[in-house]
């Protein structure tokens, strides 16, 4: 085969790990494609105190590299959503192949960039924009090709899982540990798209419309965040034989596809529920394979730069075979992709968990079981507390069976006007991902 030859949009952390571990593994890599795959020119606006850029060619314009008759391959790890927007469709026009980890870039505008892409007979590959080093696209796209996928459910933000982690082990609030995540790195200065489970609805709902065959819709995936969790919810969590995790969900269910991230009650006994840290976890439901997990670093420079060398790979591999016998960007033909009614939260079914401040007297709990009676809602498990001394509210714990979001929201607004409820009430869903 010809050399193949590779232009690096950004040198940030992913993008120096790229080129680091292409320059060190340059003879295994080449190996494993059948080819000669160089570096010809790196794009960035600062150099990286950890990446050796000497013997390439630098510049600081990434269009530069975009036009470029030499790249077959555009690697983009610039982030964003409008410059790198322009870059990838500036290189596709030009006819370059493209790997990005830019899971924003693709779930807003992915469609547009594989209408693009397919039209010019040219690959995008994107396996680092989710969970890091861990090869999840790859896995449903391929590995699980066999299996009508039924659901998913992923730890696929290390910042989120890291805080939650903390609060359980060390019984630390939130805006402790987010203080620490911030020092650390994990988290940005504006934490909201990692805390408020918008950089996982990215991440989800690329995995659903490979997972189910539909188009990408970010729009319509369900976010609720974590900053509303206290260490007395992990707690009683734990009381329960639960651990709380931000989870994305995807499920078909025979009303529509489910997406949603939020926090999550699961069974401890569950591995996806021992995943601690900054590291991620995708479980996966086919109906001939059964569940499969996947575990691993979900960020940093050389686990992410991983995916994106494997994606040069897997590009330069098929350069020569017709667009046609490629593997199809969302793992279905276009023909096949095709919307599904997307559920709204209201219409979602889910066991939860109730969290209320009640006062300390005789027949209160006897109206709360009268409301959730009333709503066709069971009560599971309970956990009731003795008031402290000097107190006259005690705090009331209930686990419900599976009900309809509307019908528990609706029943929650009765239990909040209660004279003997103060406050709101807290309710955290619970899965059993069985």
């Amino acid at each position: 085969m010809k050399p193949v030859r590779v232009g690096i949009c950004g040198l940030g952390t992913v993008g120096s790990g790229a080129v680091n571990i292409l320059t060190r593994n340059k003879d295994m890599i080449n190996a494993r494609s059948g080819c000669d795959i160089s570096i010809i020119q790196i794009a960035a606006r600062r150099d990286n105190p950890n990446c050796n850029t000497s013997g390439y060619k630098v510049t600081r314009d990434i269009f530069e590299v975009a036009n470029n008759p030499d790249v077959d391959i555009l690697v983009e790890v610039i982030g964003g959503t409008t410059v790198a927007k322009d870059l990838v469709l500036k290189a596709i026009a030009n006819g370059k192949h493209i790997v990005t980890a830019n899971k924003a870039l693709i779930a807003h505008h992915g469609n547009e960039i594989f209408a693009a892409a397919k039209a010019r007979g040219v690959t995008v590959a994107f396996e680092a924009a989710v969970a890091g080093g861990i090869p999840i696209i790859k896995a449903i796209r391929e590995g699980l090709a066999a299996n009508r996928i039924e659901w998913l459910a992923g730890i696929i933000n290390g910042t989120g899982n890291f805080i939650l982690t903390e609060m359980r082990d060390k019984g630390r609030s939130f805006d402790d540990v987010l203080k620490e995540a911030q020092a650390l790195g994990y988290a940005e200065a504006d934490p909201t798209f990692d805390v408020e489970g918008i950089d996982a609805a990215h991440k989800l709902v690329i995995l659903a419309s490979l997972a189910f065959g539909i188009p990408l819709n970010v729009d319509k995936v369900f976010t609720e965040g974590i900053t509303k969790l206290t260490p007395a919810d992990v707690t009683y969590a734990e009381e329960l034989g639960y651990r709380i995790k931000n989870l994305g969900i995807g499920r078909r269910t025979a009303k529509g596809i489910e997406l949603r991230v939020h926090p999550t009650l699961i069974p401890e006994k569950r591995l996806i529920a021992n995943v601690d840290g900054v590291m991620n976890a995708v479980l996966v439901k086919g109906d001939a394979v059964g569940p499969t997990l996947y575990y691993g670093a979900g960020a940093g420079a050389e686990p992410t730069g991983s995916s994106i060398v494997g994606d040069i790979v897997d590009v330069a591999r098929t350069l020569t075979a017709a667009p046609e016998n490629r593997v199809p960007y969302l793992g279905f033909g276009s023909d096949f992709v095709a919307e599904q009614p997307i559920l709204s939260i209201d219409d979602v079914e889910c066991a939860n968990y109730l969290r209320m401040s009640v006062l300390d007297k005789p027949g209160v709990l006897s109206k709360i079981a009268t409301i959730l009676s009333d709503s066709g809602i069971s009560i599971e498990a309970m956990i009731q507390k003795e008031a402290k001394e000097g107190e006259s509210n005690v705090p009331l714990i209930l686990l419900t069976n599976i009900v309809q979001e509307k019908k528990l929201a609706a029943a929650i607004r009765s239990i909040e006007s209660l004279d003997s409820i103060s406050g709101k009430v807290q309710r955290i869903r619970v899965e059993s991902l069985k």
